[in-house]
This record gives C-alpha cells, sequence and structure tokens, in this order.
C-alpha cells in the first residue's frame, strides 16, 4: 500500500517526547525514519521509568534505528553522510549543541541543498530562545495550568500535550516545506517552539479576555460559556459528563428528561443558563440521579447530546470504538504484546497502521550505513 510520504527519507536526532512524535507523525504516513542513537545502549528514553515509561513504546514504531557515537570522527563523518542523504533532518537538542559538530543548517545544507532542517526548540527566536524549557515549563508560563488547576493551584495537564503538539507542528512545517521545495527545488531550515505552541492553545482565553476585559477563570471555577456542561452522577453512583451547549439541544434535553423544574423562564436561553449555574446546575444533578447510567447514555445518545462516561486511560484498551479500527498491535521491548492508538486521522476508509516494530538498538546500523 502507497503511503503519502513513501520515498521520502526523515533522519531523526531526539529523545523523549516533542522530536519523536514528529518522527511518528512522518513514519506512519510512510517515510523512512531512521532514528539516531547514541552508541551502546542506545537513546536513554527507552529505560525511563515511571511516568516516562511508555515514551519509547508510543513513538517508535515504523522507525529504523542507527547508533552513531558522535565523539568519534567516524561516527561523526557518518552522521554527516547519512544527513546529506537524506530528505529531511531533524533534531530536539539543546541550542548551538549541533552546530558545534558541523552538523547545523549552514553546513548541512550545504552538502545538500534540498535538505529540509528541522530544529524543535523550546522557544522559538526571542529573548527567551537559549532558555531550557519542559512541558510544564510552557503551561507555567502561558497560564495553561492557571487555567487547568484548582482556583489558586496551577496544575499541568495530565499527558504531555505540548511537546507532542510540538512535534506535530514541526511534522506541519517539514511537510510545507517539503510542498514549497517541490516549487523551488530548495530545502529550508524550520522550526517549532514548545512555548509558542502553548501560548497558541490559550490564544482563546486571551481572546476571552480581548473581548470582555475581563480576565478568565480556571475552569474548575464552574465559570463556562454553556449552561450544562458538567459532571454528574446516575443513580447507580457512575460519573458522567453532560454538555448541552445549543437551544436545540436544551429542548431535546428537557424533552426527555420531562421535568416540569426545568421549564423555568430563568432557564430560556443559554446565556441565561450560564448566569443561573449556581442553581441550574444542582438541579440538573438532583434530577439525573433519578436514572441509572445506561438510561442516561441512551437519551444522550437518542437524542445527539454529548456526553462520556469518566474513563481512565487504561480503560481505552477495550474501548470498542477504537477497538473497530483505530488501534495498533505492538510488540513491547520486553516481548509483551499490546495495542496502541493509531494516528487520529483516515485516508478515505484507510487508517494508518504499523509497518515495521519497535526497533532494538542499532538494529539498522549496518543495513543502513553499508549503503551510503
Amino acid at each position: 500500500m502507497t503511503l503519502p510520504l513513501s520515498g521520502l527519507r526523515v533522519v531523526e536526532f531526539s529523545h523523549m517526547v516533542m522530536g519523536p512524535t514528529c518522527g511518528l507523525v512522518l513514519a506512519d504516513l510512510g517515510a523512512e525514519v531512521i532514528k539516531v542513537e547514541p552508541a551502546g545502549k542506545g537513546d536513554p528514553t527507552r529505560y525511563l521509568t515511571s511516568t516516562g515509561a511508555g515514551f519509547f513504546s508510543s513513538f517508535s514504531r515504523n522507525k529504523k534505528s542507527v547508533q552513531l557515537d558522535l565523539e568519534s570522527p567516524e561516527g561523526l563523518e557518518s552522521a554527516r553522510k547519512l544527513i546529506a542523504s537524506a530528505d529531511v533532518f531533524f533534531e530536539n537538542f539543546r541550542p548551538g549543541a549541533l552546530e558545534k559538530k558541523g552538523l547545523g543548517y549552514e553546513a548541512m545544507s550545504k552538502a545538500n541543498p534540498k535538505l529540509i532542517y528541522c530544529s524543535m526548540k523550546g522557544f522559538l527566536t526571542g529573548p527567551y530562545e537559549k532558555r531550557t524549557a519542559l512541558d510544564e515549563v510552557v503551561q507555567m508560563m502561558s497560564g495553561l495550568a492557571y487555567m487547568t488547576g484548582p482556583v489558586g493551584k496551577p496544575l499541568r495537564a495530565g499527558a504531555p500535550v505540548n511537546d507532542m503538539m510540538g512535534g506535530m507542528f514541526g511534522a506541519i512545517a517539514i511537510m510545507a516545506a517539503l510542498r514549497e521545495r517541490d516549487a523551488t527545488g530548495k530545502g529550508q531550515y524550520v522550526q517549532s517552539g514548545l512555548f509558542e505552541n502553548c501560548a497558541w492553545l490559550v490564544s482563546t482565553h486571551m481572546m476571552q479576555q480581548a473581548v470582555s476585559g475581563k480576565e478568565p477563570v480556571p475552569m474548575s471555577a464552574g465559570k463556562r460559556a454553556w449552561g450544562v456542561y458538567d459532571i454528574f452522577e446516575s443513580g447507580d453512583g457512575t460519573p458522567v459528563f453532560i454538555g448541552v451547549v445549543t437551544e436545540r439541544q436544551w429542548e431535546l434535553f428537557t424533552k426527555a428528561l420531562g421535568e416540569p423544574e426545568l421549564m423555568d423562564p430563568s432557564y430560556a436561553t443559554n446565556n441565561d443558563r450560564s448566569r443561573a449555574r449556581e442553581t441550574l446546575i444542582p438541579l440538573v444533578g438532583k434530577l439525573l440521579k433519578k436514572h441509572p447510567i445506561a438510561e442516561i447514555e441512551r437519551i444522550c445518545e437518542t437524542n445527539g447530546l454529548p456526553f462520556a462516561r469518566i474513563q481512565k486511560p487504561g480503560d481505552l484498551f477495550d474501548d470498542p470504538h477504537l477497538n473497530a479500527g483505530g488501534m495498533i498491535p505492538i510488540t513491547l521491548p520486553d516481548g509483551k504484546e499490546t495495542k496502541i492508538p493509531a494516528l487520529p486521522m483516515q485516508f478515505g476508509d484507510r487508517r494508518l497502521g504499523i509497518r515495521s516494530p519497535l526497533p532494538t538498538p542499532g538494529q539498522h546500523t549496518r543495513e543502513i550505513l553499508e549503503k551510503l
């Protein structure tokens, strides 16, 4: 099966999440992605524990592994040849690290003028560009943590959202540069920034303040643009989120429940309901507790109302929708068989799958280097 990026060679110098996410997107789309790892045990991300234990397994499928010792003349020369052979090279090392080794954009573009060279950094050009950033750092800087946590207790999001989205924007920049190369015949240098990504994520709250003249408050404060947009409890004790965000949805919701109290004129419009949340939310909560979760889900699904049980990540292994085509089988480094969500995109009836399993450290070193 021909994939959109088949025939492209991509060389990846990256670790942790941001860079590997970029490589994953390009690899799943069909590019030959060669992940360069340090000599010896390979990428340290392979051996992380706790919340980092899944990083390598999440972002390394469909890639080839080459090990190089960049401290040796031979390893450095192999790196130069490898990058010169590529359509795309990307990295997420500290600013200036690769320039010192002669692997910066200026040097590599001379060796290959068609090369697309992408750096994924904590900050794009500006006063902060030499700072070290983490997902948590930029969430605190941008206000995302402020909007996420309880009032007065900033809290980072429960997934590496900026690292992953920063990698996605790196892939978008690369694909745009490839499209431009089709027209000009020339490569170029592109960048993706972690802080700028997070600032973009909170841009709706920035505009909220610009439009209203009031600072936005954390989501946990209960201020919502919609009257019914909360977590409730069913009669059999199951927590469920329900959103009623249009006038038509309110009409369907109240008709299905058949509760006269919801016909109060103070709840007539969405803006009315938003202003009356202090009374409306407890009322809706009381009325929903009359119904078991199965009945609440039936009402919501029948009437096209947004709803969701509150789940844990592990619950997704058994999710019937994901398992209908959105899961990829994968073998972990310890040999255990499991599955992981595919990229959230579809081409006609096709979903992107797995072409090659997680590579062992340096598995493709000889295969790749002998052809240079």
